[in-house]
């Protein structure tokens, strides 16, 4: 697929926050013209789906600025600085929700936002999870629910979960518990 990809003439940082940067390239498409392109740059995150012994998933209710709102969503967190995205799904997993799980596959890889940003999202099963102590980041509210997969897949088809990792999550879920995908 090489004769769709686009060569890189110049590239700038055109904002740098937190954890966020912007950048404005040049490029060159593959009919020979310049194109400006802006992208946001993203350290990445991973997103669990933690499996109760009861059958039932640990999500978190949680205020997101950007559109306003209050999200159901699987517990999930960037990464830090040269960290391995299973590192950061075990402490994400104990921060937002109190759960340490014994054991961990990973699922898949996503990239949520691939229009403008380089965002990509590893997406884990954790089960056999003990409950220990909710370590909740400075400035970070969250409300710990549990649901059936039957009440999240109920409330994604009926648009109450717009999340897209969690979406993705949910089916993913489904599929597992369905036998019809083996994990």
């Amino acid at each position: 697929m090489k004769h769709l990809e686009e060569k890189t003439l110049s590239s700038e940082q055109i904002f740098k926050g937190r954890f966020l940067k912007v950048e404005r390239d040049q490029v060159q498409a593959p009919d020979g013209k310049i194109y400006t392109r802006e992208y946001i740059l993203h350290p990445g995150a991973a997103m669990m789906i933690p499996l109760l012994p009861n059958g039932k998933v640990v999500m978190v209710h949680q205020y997101r600025h950007a559109p306003r709102q209050v999200f159901l969503e699987f517990p999930a967190g960037k990464r830090d600085h040269n960290e391995d995205s299973l590192l950061t799904a075990k402490r994400e997993l104990k921060e937002e929700t109190g759960y340490e799980a014994k054991e961990w596959k990973f699922l898949t890889t996503i990239h949520p936002v691939i229009g403008y940003s380089n965002e990509h999202i590893d997406l884990y099963l954790a089960k056999d999870l003990t409950l220990t102590k909710q370590t909740l980041d400075h400035g970070e509210f969250l409300e710990v629910v549990e649901l059936t997969p039957a009440e999240l897949m109920q409330k994604v088809a009926a648009g109450q979960v717009s999340d897209v990792k969690t979406q993705i999550g949910a089916f993913w879920l489904d599929k597992i518990i369905r036998g019809e995908w083996n994990y």
